[in-house]
């Protein structure tokens, strides 16, 4: 599931759940650029479930915009589930938002390291009641297509994680 409307269509679930459920949800995207709240936008009456949305591209933004210490970025690298779980979690502290996606990765094609490759991506999630959780991902291919299989697995992933909770900490 990678064309746009397939990620409209993942949207349009993630908000049928968020909506049922009665959270508000925000995202915080890096490599994605904020790709995950297009998609999320582009569902009529998405205002009623989405709060807001960051793209903190630099580690400057990411710590002051989404409270990400600049530690953890030191300690671990801007590309790392300790910092992806800090965009999720700073997100729901500084806005009115109940559940959180944030996304930071390298979509290339330059960028990457042995340790962290083009195309590794982490993606964490955020929901009232439960711990963070993060994965780690290794996509492939262009610059566009990272992307966009990112946008897919953030959204994905929510769908999944709340219709099955005992799958992990969600």
């Amino acid at each position: 599931m990678t064309k746009t409307d397939d990620l409209v269509e993942l949207a349009r679930q993630v908000g049928q759940i968020v909506l049922e459920r009665g959270w508000h949800l925000a995202t915080v995207e890096s490599c994605t650029g904020g790709w995950v709240a297009k998609a999320i936008t582009s569902v009529p009456g998405s205002s009623l479930w989405f709060e807001c949305a960051l793209v903190t591209y630099s580690n400057e933004s990411k710590n002051r915009l989404a409270g990400v210490p600049m530690e953890l970025i030191d300690t671990h690298g801007a590309v790392s589930s300790q910092v992806s779980e800090a965009m999720a979690g700073g997100i729901i502290v500084r806005s009115n938002a109940t559940a959180a996606i944030a996304v930071t990765g390298i979509a290339g094609p330059d960028g990457g390291s042995v340790q962290k490759p083009v195309g590794t991506v982490f993606i964490a999630w955020q929901v009232p009641g439960h711990d963070v959780r993060s994965e780690r991902f290794q996509f492939h291919g262009d610059r566009d297509a990272i992307r966009r299989q990112s946008v897919a697995a953030a959204l994905a992933e929510l769908i999944s994680l709340a219709a099955d909770p005992s799958k992990s900490q969600l």
